[in-house]
C-alpha cells in the first residue's frame, strides 16, 4: 500500500517540487500551506508521515507538532531555513522524529523519509497487541482472564468471565436467557435459566458501582440481557 504523506510549507514551489518527486516514487501526497490547514488535514486524514516547515503562517510548525502529538504519533520531519542547534533541539523536543535544514537535496529527503517510516513500522510491530475489552473503567484482559474495575481487580469465576466476555464482545445485542445458558454452559447442561440470572446478579455485584442501577449489564424485560 502506498505511503500517504503530508507536505506543509508556505513556499508553494518547494511544496510542488517535493510533491512531484515523492509521487514519482509512488507515494500519495497532500499539501498544506499554513499551520491551521495542516492541523485540519491531519485530524481528518490518516497520514504515514508529515514534512513540516518550522516557519508557517497562522500557526508555526512547532505548535502544529505539539498539537499533533496530543492525539497522534504520526512521524514528523521538521524542515527549516534556519540551521542553529537550538532550533533542532526545540523541534525534536516538541515531538519531531527527524530534522532537515533548507536548502536540502531531494534525494536526502527521500532517504530520511524512508528511514523514519522504517523506524515507525518497526516500532509498531514490536509493540505487543493488548487483547483487552474495555468499557469506561471496566477492563477485561482476555489473555490472563482477569477483570479490573478502575485500579481494583474483580475476581470472577470461570462461568462469570465467560458470560461477561460473550455479552461484552457484542454490545447492544440482547441475548435470551436460554441462548446464554446454551452458549456459556452448553446445550447438555442440566440446569435451567435461573442459573443465568444468578450469575448476572453476581456479575453486577462485582463490576457495577451500583448493582441495582447497572451501567454495563442491562435487562431487556421479557427477553434477556445485554451489555451497553
Amino acid at each position: 500500500m502506498a505511503n500517504k504523506i503530508l507536505v506543509v510549507d508556505d513556499e508553494k514551489l518547494i511544496v510542488k517540487g517535493i510533491k512531484f518527486s515523492l509521487e514519482q516514487d509512488g507515494m500519495i501526497v497532500d499539501a498544506a500551506y499554513d499551520g491551521e490547514e495542516a492541523l485540519d488535514l491531519i485530524k481528518k486524514n490518516k497520514y504515514d508521515l508529515a514534512i513540516l516547515d518550522l516557519m508557517l503562517p497562522k500557526i508555526d510548525g512547532l505548535q502544529v507538532c505539539s498539537e499533533v502529538r496530543e492525539f497522534s504519533q504520526m512521524p514528523i520531519i521538521m524542515v527549516t531555513a534556519k540551521g542553529e542547534d537550538m532550533d533542532k533541539i526545540m523541534g525534536l523536543e516538541y515531538g519531531a522524529d527527524d530534522y532537515m535544514t533548507k536548502p536540502f537535496n531531494i534525494l536526502e529527503l527521500k532517504a530520511r523519509i524512508k528511514a523514519v517510516l522504517r523506524r515507525a513500522k518497526s516500532s509498531s510491530e514490536s509493540l505487543p497487541v493488548k487483547n483487552e475489552l474495555t468499557a469506561g473503567d471496566l477492563r477485561v484482559d482476555m489473555d490472563s482472564r482477569r477483570v479490573f474495575v478502575g485500579d481494583k481487580e474483580a475476581f470472577l469465576t470461570a462461568k462469570e468471565f465467560d458470560l461477561l466476555e460473550l455479552i461484552m464482545k457484542t454490545p447492544g445485542k440482547v441475548y435470551s436467557r436460554e441462548k446464554l445458558l446454551d452458549t456459556v454452559w452448553g446445550v447438555d447442561y442440566p440446569g435451567d435459566v435461573r442459573t443465568v440470572d444468578v450469575h448476572v446478579r453476581r456479575l453486577r455485584e462485582k463490576i457495577e458501582k451500583k448493582p441495582s442501577a447497572p451501567e454495563h449489564i442491562f435487562t431487556k424485560w421479557g427477553v434477556g440481557y445485554y451489555f451497553g
